[in-house]
């Protein structure tokens, strides 16, 4: 009975409105009952890295459990000189007094364990580590410059695992002159070259300059612990194949591939990037930041530039019109001076599989930030993850050239300040899960997109203004939100769940355009509220309100309104219990509140137009 209810008021309120066609009407829905709605998270699987002199330095609460993802040892900077091989360089020579230390020419190889300190210049040679496979070695440099013009400067064959240590205060500098050769069976191709396990660490300044490939590369796992590095080279700036673990350190990276890259395709649960602290300063031609399994931030400070930024988006497919940049996915035809883009895509999207990826953070397993500051400019999506993303902590700048946040699976926020300025879609998941935050985001598309089956919302199926479920398209997307403050600012739909959409809780804004294929609210299955403040602007044509409530609703057609025209919602004593200035013009008015309560009188003026009603 209370659901045949919630529809006949829905269907008395169409005929009016219909009936009255650019004049303002105002009619109240108060809602029935809420329907449940699918919440699907992945539960992140426990990776533990465990090293032979390991112990736990790192816990963390949410995301991969990484309590030994670092050794003691790789935090270890010290050092004692007078048990240490002291290895000179001079030019085209060096010289050592230790047997562990061979020298032919400009070419040194360190033949056992111990520690070496290595100063002085190297024009155009290089230091190969090659000892037993058991044995650890660590490499101090302290004020070195090495120049290799056909291979790495630091070639680590063989060991167990090699410590790179910067002295205290020392500048040390690599750099190749823009080939490499091979010297053996190995594909050398970095400034520094490792085929074992490798930390870097230390109070000093390391700079390598990387002209023809990468700049530090792991065939094994690479860990950073401290020090400053500035890397500037054609390929990736720091590659882990089984991992790249960060700590402490400081960096300012120029990449003519990823900034920092992790790929094992032997080994799905390998590859993963883990970044505990730090200070990143990246521009990359490619990926920021890449990881082919999992990605887990839990703090640090990170501005980083992907393929030169949203300014470098590829166009979309169709024109535009104001500041709408792209077609969306809507698709279909011309309506008010909007073409739609059948393709159904973005066009960042549609080239992604003929160009590099240009994603500010990405993961192929799931992605995890408990906590930094990040600003990130992106060509396309600034934080991306194949599986799920999940947002516990941080303050995030974006401006993106195709989606801010975007998961194929579950994209989760439970805290953190998000500012996107710019973007194609705010944030796209086949389930979107929001219970915290403070989101403010503009979107050239959709503002919140739960996107699963067949994307075709906007498509047609809806009756008009404040129709019901669509009939054209079909999924199981999903978007939840039970808390949080979301200002969204969209030129497609504001919120677009292509499923079902349930408000719990939270203070929702949308802002929405007036021309074009597109809805303040646009579901396909049902849309519920049962807590929460919501409110929202935008376009007659498709619009949809609420499907059923366990609050007040008030959905209204306020004829063509114009951008700066206030909305306020009183009660019977005069009491505001709403109001809003939307900023782009608009004829729908959505509002719902816990305060709009059934026998209460209220009035809602809109400009200089109002109307008083009573709750039912």
């Amino acid at each position: 009975m209370m659901k045949n209810l919630s529809i006949l008021v829905i269907f008395l309120m169409l005929a009016v409105i219909t009936a009255g066609c650019g004049e303002q009407n105002i009619e109240s829905v108060y809602g029935t009952e809420s329907s449940s709605v699918r919440n699907d998270s992945n539960s992140a699987a426990s990776i533990i890295d465990s090293d032979a002199d390991s112990s736990a330095t790192s816990e963390t609460s949410v995301g991969t459990d990484t309590r030994d993802i670092f050794s003691n040892r790789d935090f270890e900077v010290g050092y004692e000189e007078s048990e240490s091989a002291l290895i000179k360089l001079n030019g085209d020579t060096a010289s050592c007094s230790s047997d562990a230390v061979e020298i032919s020419g400009s070419t040194i190889t360190i033949t056992d364990e111990g520690t070496y300190i290595v100063s002085g210049t190297l024009d155009d040679g290089m230091i190969i580590i090659d000892t037993d496979k058991s044995d650890k070695v660590q490499l101090v440099l302290d004020t070195v410059t090495i120049h290799s013009e056909t291979c790495a400067p630091i070639y680590i064959l063989q060991a167990d695992k090699v410590f790179i240590t910067m002295a205290s205060g020392s500048t040390n500098t690599l750099s190749n002159g823009g080939t490499f050769t091979a010297i053996d069976e190995n594909a050398i191709d970095a400034v520094i070259f490792s085929k074992e396990d490798l930390t870097l660490n230390g109070s000093g300044t390391l700079r390598i300059t990387s002209p023809a490939g990468h700049g530090i590369v792991s065939k094994d796992s690479l860990r950073i612990t401290s020090g400053s590095y500035d890397i500037n080279c054609a390929s990736h700036a720091l590659s882990g194949k089984d991992e790249v673990c960060i700590a402490n350190a400081d960096f300012t990276m120029v990449s003519g591939k990823d900034g920092i890259h992790a790929d094992n395709e032997d080994d799905a649960s390998l590859g993963y990037v883990y970044i505990q602290s730090g200070t990143f300063s990246i521009d990359a031609e490619g990926d920021g930041i890449s990881a082919s399994s999992w990605l887990q931030i839990e703090d640090g400070s990170f501005d980083i530039t992907a393929g030169g930024g949203s300014v470098n988006a590829a166009s979309a497919s169709s024109d535009s019109w104001g500041n709408f940049k792209g077609g969306g996915r809507h698709g279909g035809g011309q309506m008010n001076g909007f073409t739609g883009n059948s393709s159904g895509t973005s066009a960042a999207e549609t080239d992604s599989t003929d160009s590099t990826s240009m994603k500010g953070i990405k993961a192929s397993d799931s992605l995890t930030i408990n906590g930094g500051t990040f600003a990130i400019d992106s060509a396309d999506d600034s934080l991306h993850s194949n599986a799920s993303l999940a947002v516990n902590g941080g303050t995030f700048e974006i401006a993106s050239g195709d989606d801010a946040f975007h998961a194929d699976d579950t994209l989760t926020v439970t805290a953190g300040t998000i500012n996107i300025t710019e973007s194609y879609e705010g944030l796209e998941g086949l389930h979107v899960v929001i219970s915290g935050g403070d989101i403010a985001l503009v979107a050239s598309d959709d503002g919140l997109n739960a996107a699963g089956g067949t994307d075709s919302s906007g498509s047609g199926g809806r009756d008009g203004m404040f129709g019901g479920p669509g009939s054209s398209s079909s999924s199981n997307g999903t978007i939840l939100i039970s808390g949080g403050t979301i200002a969204i600012t969209a030129y497609g739909d504001g919120i677009d769940a292509n499923g079902t959409l349930e408000i719990t809780g939270g203070y929702i804004t949308v802002c929405g355009p007036t021309q074009g294929d597109t809805a303040t609210l646009d579901y396909d299955v049902s849309g519920t509220i049962s807590g929460g403040t919501f409110i929202g602007t935008g376009a007659s044509g498709m619009a949809q309100t609420f499907s059923s409530s366990k609050q007040g609703v008030i959905s209204i057609n306020a004829g063509t309104q114009s951008a700066g025209t206030q909305i306020q919602l009183s009660d019977s004593e005069g009491n505001t219990v709403i109001t809003y200035v939307p900023a782009l013009d608009f004829s729908v008015v959505i509002l719902s509140s816990p305060a709009i309560i059934s026998g209460e009188t209220y009035t809602v003026t809109v400009g200089s137009s109002s109307n008083t009603f009573t709750a039912s």
